[in-house]
């Protein structure tokens, strides 16, 4: 259908306005006929926490994803055990004997300091397209917004294809308080010198996406979606839900 007036949305690969899910273990049966319905509004898929070490049928998980043009990447803790384990080149091949082409780079668990991750990145960067997280886990853990920006600056510049802020798949960290709200000012603040399209904010739940959809617009990228959320997502982002009824053409 086209005859209604609706928000602009980017289209095919693209590069920004990305809805990116989080897959904890979804079937490779049922995640087949999710794609063949949805998969024109996916473009990234985190296989999420740990889970791809343990998944039986990570390749053909892949390959799927691959048939659908859908980027897919190891959640920042797998990454993070692998450092901890001093298991990186051990990981690094693993992935490429699985067919994955995207990493993440986080300290959500670990405090692995910036320049340890900048080292990281300059390393691998030729070999895989990286994605840099940036945010704590711990909803205790206070980051202040001067180390916010010059962190999210700081990995762009390093070659990051997207910076992720942190979020959890709960919505109770990084960008948002215990509580599950969002830290509005740190937001506010991060707009104002940053390019938005390079940023992937986190927000799992529908209250999370609105927010960004409200204050960025239609184009926001998203991430920690649930896969049986993307066709809702598209609504909010196309003006066909009663809180983004109104958002500009």
């Amino acid at each position: 259908m086209n005859f209604l007036t609706l928000p602009e949305r980017t289209s095919g690969n693209r590069t920004y306005g990305l809805t990116s899910v989080i897959d904890f273990g979804t079937p490779l049966g049922e995640l087949k006929n999710i794609l063949a319905d949805y998969g024109d509004i996916v473009d990234i898929a985190k296989i999420g926490i740990g889970s791809a070490y343990v998944t039986p049928n990570l390749k053909e998980k892949v390959n799927l994803y691959k048939e659908h043009q859908i980027k897919s990447y190891c959640g920042g803790t797998l990454f993070e055990k692998c450092y901890y384990q001093n298991k990186i080149p051990e990981y690094l091949a693993y992935l490429n004997s699985v067919g994955i082409e995207w990493l993440e780079i986080s300290n959500g668990t670990l405090d692995i300091p910036l320049q340890a991750r900048l080292q990281l990145i300059s390393q691998i960067k030729n070999d895989f397209h990286v994605i840099a997280e940036v945010g704590s886990k711990d909803c205790n853990n206070e980051m202040p917004i001067t180390e916010w920006k010059k962190e999210i600056e700081v990995l762009l510049d390093a070659g990051c294809d997207y910076v992720i802020t942190e979020g959890r798949d709960s919505g109770t960290s990084g960008i948002y308080d215990k509580c599950g709200t969002v830290k509005s000012n740190l937001v506010q603040e991060l707009l104002k010198d940053l390019d938005a399209r390079k940023i992937i904010f986190e927000a799992p739940s529908a209250k999370h996406q609105m927010y960004f959809i409200k204050e960025i617009g239609p184009n926001v990228n998203l991430g920690n979606v649930k896969l049986h959320d993307v066709l809702v997502l598209e609504s909010q982002r196309r003006g066909l839900r009663s809180e983004t009824f109104f958002l500009e053409a």
